[in-house]
């Protein structure tokens, strides 16, 4: 059974890591796409949704690489301390529920995100 909770926490490591990748190729994409909406004639007010977005994706792509390499310490600190006695310590198992709640809130804050922008795009392309 220790087992399994060490393959299920190791398994659940690396969804988040490709979640996370997939996210930072999606927002690498929204800045060519926002750089391309800059092309056009904008509104003020677009403007300044073109610099906060551009912000946002600045400080995301910060937030989803910072998570990406908490979880892969975390990830080998479960390799490492499995290896020694096929257990792993309460600590480790508090470290990836705090993870997991850190990673749902980046997330929500990605989903919201992505909501405005492509709102945003699609205004821009009325």
């Amino acid at each position: 059974m220790v087992q399994t909770d060490i393959s299920q926490l190791l398994s659940e490591c690396g969804e988040w890591r490709q979640i996370l990748r997939n996210y930072r190729e999606e927002f690498h994409e929204n800045q060519k796409a926002l750089q391309v909406s800059c092309r056009k004639s904008l509104s003020k007010n677009q403007l300044q949704e073109v610099e906060h977005f551009d912000n946002q994706f600045h400080i995301q792509l910060i937030n989803i690489h910072d998570l990406k390499q908490d979880i892969k310490g975390h990830e080998r600190q479960v390799q490492f301390e499995s290896s020694k006695d096929d257990n792993v310590s309460d600590e480790l198992y508090t470290k990836h529920e705090n993870l997991l709640d850190e990673f749902i809130h980046l997330e929500n804050t990605l989903q919201e995100i992505r909501s405005e922008f492509h709102n945003f795009i699609s205004g821009t392309n009325s």
